[in-house]
């Protein structure tokens, strides 16, 4: 997205993808890898939304889903190079024969642009659930049905916000998330026409960007910048700052 964005705050969110229980324990891990990174940038943090999953690996719950917003100076712009899909490779703690696996986990980065005024969203437009806010072990965040969920029927796009103290509130902050994600695909759109134009691909945050590899050897590499680091479990400690250094030069 235009860097006209690059100091706003961001929302980032991380999906699991193909892998089973091994993709779900792989969004925990960059759940914990994410936020060791934000602590080390002195960016204030907070979760507005996450699904947890039976998966569990030692004291990792599994997750199929978490949405993070983050606060700080320029956050979307060091953020968002990290959108698109993250790779895992390891001998799966879910495999009774101790098989390696591969597993996915994709990343998006929005910016967070407040009260976006030029997108308007018809009411009609939209299918709104609310749902009881749930934690790990069954554990409810809040017994009341104070969840949001809004569907926008045009597009497909869905987001959730269950951290809020009320269902306005909820509301109120899955819809300032939709409204980005709606002006950020708008976005996206014209700088993929005008790269067709200019004879070149378009560099989605669909693809795949980053490997994580722990078996046979210990390896995180960067499919863009080929930057390397063998050193995997303080990459996974939120030492990130060489990969997104050399992606910003890009």
């Amino acid at each position: 997205m235009r860097k006209k964005f690059d100091r706003e705050n961001a929302f980032l969110t991380i999906k699991s993808g193909t892998g089973g229980q091994d993709a779900e324990d792989w969004v925990s891990i960059l759940t914990r890898m994410f936020s060791r990174f934000f602590e080390k940038k002195g960016f204030k943090y907070r979760v507005l939304d996450e699904t947890f999953t039976e998966a569990r690996v030692e004291d990792r719950v599994g997750r199929k889903n978490i949405i993070f917003e983050v606060r700080g100076n320029f956050a979307y712009g060091i953020l968002k190079g990290e959108a698109g899909v993250h790779r895992l490779v390891r001998i799966s703690p879910f495999s009774a024969k101790k098989l390696r696996h591969t597993s996915f986990a994709s990343v998006e980065v929005i910016p967070d642009l407040g009260d976006v005024k030029n997108v308007e969203i018809k009411p009609d437009d939209l299918r709104i659930d609310t749902f009881r806010a749930s934690g790990p072990g069954g554990q409810y965040v809040n017994k009341r049905e104070s969840a949001i969920r809004i569907v926008h029927l045009l597009t497909g796009i869905v987001v959730s916000c269950q951290n809020e103290r009320s269902q306005g509130a909820n509301k109120e902050r899955a819809l300032k998330i939709l409204k980005a994600k709606l002006l950020q695909t708008e976005e996206e759109k014209k700088e993929k026409e005008l790269l067709k134009m200019k004879g070149k691909s378009a560099a989605t945050w669909g693809q795949q960007i980053r490997s994580y590899v722990f078996h046979p050897y210990q390896l995180v590499k960067d499919h863009r910048t080929k930057v390397e680091n063998r050193q995997l479990d303080l990459v996974l400690d939120g030492d990130l700052d060489k990969f997104i250094a050399t992606e910003i030069k890009l």
